[in-house]
């Protein structure tokens, strides 16, 4: 009966051994299978960014009329920077001379004009 007992445990030892041998290779395939998933969604993202980057740049590209390569025209800047500028040609013209403000009688505008109309 000591044997048979003997063997009973034995029997559940390996049962037991097997189990945590088992559970300890489903263990390492699963950190394979989350270390492989991790690799595939960073390859993603590097391959999003750079898809990305060339996206980017090919607008900067698009948007500089220097870059462009003679497909629309020759690259020929077809409007003025100041076109759509609402304070444009501010300077060109004189400012009409007004009335000036003299501290001195004698020297004045209405004195000087008194002097031109009756005096002379």
């Amino acid at each position: 009966a000591a044997a048979s007992g003997w063997s009973d445990d034995d029997g559940d030892d390996d049962d037991s051994e097997s189990d945590s041998d088992d559970e300890a290779a489903l263990l390492a395939e699963l950190a394979e299978v989350r270390r492989e998933r991790e690799a595939e969604a960073a390859k993603q993202r590097e391959e999003e960014e750079a898809a990305a980057a060339a996206e980017a740049e090919r607008a900067a590209a698009a948007g500089n009329p220097l870059l462009r390569l003679g497909g629309d025209g020759g690259g020929a800047i077809k409007r003025r920077w100041d076109e759509d500028v609402v304070f444009r040609n501010q300077a060109s013209a004189a400012p009409a001379p007004g009335r000036r403000f003299i501290n001195d009688t004698l020297r004045n505008d209405f004195h000087l004009r008194f002097m031109r109309k009756y005096i002379q």
